[in-house]
């Protein structure tokens, strides 16, 4: 599927886009003169509205919360920059899952078995088609091979630890145990129209941002290709046992259809790990669980390179970057990554996707109050990304979810608003982002992974 992926031309015109001698994609940064007039065309706009009447609320003087002034401690590294984890320690791996192998393996699995090739794919159509691992679910096999197959090929990577679900049963927070005794959570809500799933990539995060609760425990380890896909087999085997609860006039779905890797961990941090379990999600059945590539969601605090890389891999998964703040003083201290490389390498790198892939990019933003959510912030947001281009992003604010021992609350919804007009006002699509399981505490940054 990803090979025969041909993308397609963008929806909305924009400037040829410059290369270099090499032939590379030349990205500048944004020009104050290219900037100016849509700032001035926009207070046109809000002049004329005014002359009719019509007078868009103004933002009062408030206040402006700094991270470092409200007492929040950044963990440091030994020359007293932020802690950045982009590689975990040296730890014990998970035992090989059929999950881990592509066909070809799976097959020569199989052979050292004493069995023909074709056994790989009954097995792999018994997990990948009917999610299971239970060598008495596996008649078309051996009798006498079914436990040694089942215990080659799928060896327990998650346990249950528990389960917390909201009233009407339509989100359920997952607390898994893996093989090391390490927790992570995954979070499975239904819509009208989709079954979404949030997986975790790794255990804890080594991307250090205060206002995340993974954030602050530092990164355990890596997850495998395995673990990931095993949370969404897990989730497709409890919706088809019916626990998952279904709203009035939903869709007949039986299964996850999208996937967002917004759980614990930077995904493009475990780049390798998770490209592949995004390759078993789109592979057609049964080599993999025949996704659609659109439908699977990959974000990032801006690891720039890994965002380069995942422009060239022609699967077009929505590419989503946690951006928070557009102006790097604050975001040097809400996202510690940005360090390294700063709002408009990041936004470069989000565009240079959207060229390369013809896909909308999601920018994600959490609306802290008195810290990032000023109307001015909106403005320069929307300078930041019109001076790119038109149409190739899309804002998705987020009111900030509690976290344990946080000293931060969500925005007012007065200025919320207000931040969502202004950058709708100036032609960035914006819409407010639907958070479910708040009160479950499984909603964006409140995944710690507490066995409590």
């Amino acid at each position: 599927m990803a090979q025969n992926y041909t993308p397609r031309k963008p929806g909305t015109r924009l400037t040829k886009p410059q290369k270099d001698r090499a032939g590379r994609l030349k990205l500048n940064p944004p020009r104050k003169q290219f900037l100016d007039p849509e700032v001035e065309q926009l207070g046109d706009e809000r002049a004329r509205l005014a002359r009719h009447g019509v007078r868009p609320a103004m933002e009062k003087p408030r206040p402006q919360v700094q991270p470092k002034a409200e007492g929040w401690t950044q963990r440091t590294d030994a020359d007293g920059r932020p802690k950045l984890e982009f590689k975990q320690p040296r730890v014990t791996q998970p035992a090989q899952h059929l999950a881990d192998m592509s066909m070809a393996d799976r097959e020569e699995k199989v052979k050292e078995l004493g069995l023909p090739a074709f056994r790989a794919r009954q097995l792999s159509t018994h997990y990948f088609t009917h999610y299971t691992t239970d060598p008495a679910d596996m008649t078309d096999l051996p009798a006498d091979k079914r436990d040694e197959l089942a215990e080659t090929f799928f060896p327990n990577l998650l346990t249950e630890v528990r389960r917390i679900e909201t009233e009407d049963r339509q989100t359920i927070k997952f607390l898994w145990k893996l093989f090391d005794g390490v927790l992570v959570e995954s979070v499975l809500m239904r819509y009208q129209n989709r079954i979404t799933l949030c997986v975790s990539s790794q255990a804890g995060c080594g991307m250090n941002c205060p206002f995340c609760a993974t954030g602050q425990a530092g990164l355990t380890r890596n997850l495998s290709t395995a673990e990931i896909v095993e949370q969404i087999v897990a989730a497709n085997r409890i919706i088809a046992q019916g626990h998952l609860g279904k709203p009035e006039g939903a869709r007949d779905i039986e299964r996850v259809t999208n996937v967002v890797f917004m759980g614990m961990g930077e995904p493009l941090a475990n780049y390798r790990r998770v490209m592949n379990a995004v390759h078993r999600m789109v592979d057609d059945a049964p080599n993999g669980l025949g996704m659609s590539a659109r439908n699977i969601t990959v974000s990032t605090v801006g690891l720039v390179p890994a965002i380069n890389k995942l422009a060239e891999e022609g699967i077009p998964v929505t590419f989503a970057l946690s951006l928070h703040a557009p102006d790097n003083e604050l975001r040097d201290q809400m996202i510690p990554v940005n360090s390294r490389w700063d709002a408009d390498e990041a936004l470069d790198a989000a565009f240079n996707y959207y060229v390369k892939t013809g896909r909308r990019v999601s920018i994600e933003y959490a609306l802290i109050k008195d810290m990032n959510d000023h109307a001015w912030r909106a403005d320069l947001l929307a300078k930041k990304i019109n001076a790119r281009g038109r149409g190739w992003a899309h804002v998705n604010p987020i009111p900030l979810n509690p976290t344990p021992g946080s000293i931060w609350t969500a925005s007012e919804p007065d200025v919320t608003q207000e931040f969502i007009d202004r950058l709708n006002d100036a032609g960035v699509p914006t819409t407010l982002r639907d958070t479910r399981g708040k009160e479950i505490d499984g909603a964006c940054g409140q995944l710690a992974a507490e066995d409590a």
